[in-house]
């Protein structure tokens, strides 16, 4: 799949979970080792066509996760790259057991996806939002857990995984017309995180649809002379410890942004790293609250939740102006 302007558009608007129907699809057609199995969610993780061009390569389970991680399993014993998706509560917390002895203690080559992670699932609920996923997937021995930006680095992170060999968490947010932060191609390296605006006062760490409402956040930041050096944080674990210690050593103060909980994500994450070391910046958690949501469009919830780049731009200096005050 060429990366380029276009495309990027053209992606950007099927959204997250057709373009990694199309990731799949050209993975496939590279690797014959790739699977997928779906948790009767087959149209809408996007693998409609992989199923049409090969189906002896893809499996519908039927509304039985905990079974399709055996399946996939099995699978992966047999030398195959298994990719299975559902949406996020379904994967991590109705399949965790499975997920945790058989992708984490037995290190089988199975990737989970989720679609509609964080509240892009909008009318269908708190049934289906997946606020706390990468909490509990992260917390899991062995498992590699990613979150790409945009579609492009869907796409990028797709074609990585189906080189990789280990288990792993996809962390697919955003819907249709997911904004773009990558209109052509880059670098991509599991582990290594992605610094797309260099400043000089805080360092904003983000993944998934926050990357791109940060970048905003740092526009809007300028003109109230704070400058913000904006890092992708595409990989949960394991995490870039190199350029936390650059922000800790050179920033003063450290924003986390995360359309997860506040509770177990990115933002977490970090806090354990760097509370090893006495003299750190202060640090902001911005994501969705530890508590369950309203029901109501995709827009409306991150607006609520102040996951906007103007309302992330207010909270960021009022952070900063009441610790000035301190």
């Amino acid at each position: 799949m060429e990366i380029n302007s276009k495309n990027a558009r053209l992606w950007s608007r099927l959204g997250s979970r057709a373009v990694f129907g199309q990731a799949m699809l050209a993975a496939g057609e590279r690797n014959e080792k790739i699977m997928a199995l779906s948790g009767d969610l087959g149209n809408s993780s996007g693998l409609a066509r992989f199923q049409q061009t090969f189906p002896e390569r893809y499996l519908n389970v039927g509304i039985a996760e905990q079974n399709m991680i055996g399946v996939a399993s099995g699978l992966a014993k047999e030398g195959f790259n298994v990719f299975v998706t559902s949406f996020a509560p379904f994967i991590t917390l109705r399949a965790g057991e499975q997920i945790r002895m058989n992708l984490g203690y037995m290190k089988l080559n199975v990737k989970a996806v989720s679609i509609g992670s964080g509240v892009s699932m909008s009318f269908l609920g708190n049934s289906h939002y997946g606020i706390e996923d990468a909490a509990i997937m992260r917390a899991i021995p062995n498992i590699t857990v990613v979150c790409p930006a945009d579609c492009v680095e869907i796409v990028k992170v797709v074609h990585a995984a189906s080189e990789f060999d280990g288990p792993m968490y996809i962390r697919l947010t955003g819907a249709v017309n997911n904004p773009c932060v990558y209109a052509e191609d880059y670098d991509f390296v599991i582990g290594k995180s992605i610094t797309l605006k260099e400043g000089k006062d805080i360092t904003i760490f983000a993944h998934g649809t926050m990357v791109f409402e940060s970048l905003e956040a740092a526009k809007i930041l300028e003109d109230q002379n704070i400058s913000a050096t904006v890092i992708n944080m595409h990989t949960l674990k394991p995490l870039d410890y190199n350029a936390i210690d650059k922000a800790l050593s050179t920033s003063k103060a450290i924003v986390t942004v995360e359309e997860h909980s506040v509770i177990g994500g990115l933002g977490s994450a970090i806090s354990e790293y760097t509370s090893q070391f006495s003299n750190n910046p202060a640090q902001l958690t911005l994501g969705l609250p530890d508590k369950f949501g309203k029901t109501a469009e995709y827009g409306y919830l991150l607006d609520k939740y102040r996951l906007v780049s103007n309302k992330i731009a207010i909270d960021i200096v009022e952070f900063i102006n009441e610790r000035a005050k301190s």
